[in-house]
């Protein structure tokens, strides 16, 4: 029987939805959409979208530090974004920060709503572990 490593926050979410923010099959880490909680796991920056993307990223880091992992080695990310739109330019500034010079396959959706009240920006990517960091 295969071992998987699982990363959790030990916030509430995690029970009341019944997930992992993270679990590593092989060399492939599958990472649950990240989003804009602090280290007590508290919804921050209620409707600032820019604010909740660096705090994305930031919990981003969190998952990749567990694993030992480098922004190098996440290979495809997909962003869900409130008003695409609107924020599309943002999006993309906040994602070229992040990476700078690495581009990891991406997909951005469009949604109308998430899953908590003021909550802009959502971002899942798997991360391949045999890739240099």
């Amino acid at each position: 029987m295969t071992t998987h490593d699982v990363f959790r926050y030990d916030v509430p979410a995690e029970d009341d939805f019944g997930y992992s923010q993270a679990i590593r099959s092989g060399e492939l880490v599958h990472v649950s959409g990240q989003l804009a909680f602090d280290e007590a796991g508290e919804f921050r920056d209620e409707h600032d979208f820019e604010a909740q993307l660096r705090r994305t990223h930031a919990n981003m880091d969190r998952v990749l530090d567990h694993y030992g992992a480098t922004r190098n080695q996440i290979v495809s990310q997909t962003l869900y974004v409130v008003d695409l739109r609107h924020h599309a330019a943002a999006a993309a500034r906040g994602n070229l920060a992040y990476f700078g010079g690495h581009r990891p396959a991406s997909t951005v959706l469009g949604v109308t709503e998430l899953t908590l009240p003021g909550q802009m920006v959502e971002i899942a990517f798997v991360i391949d572990a045999r890739l240099p960091a």
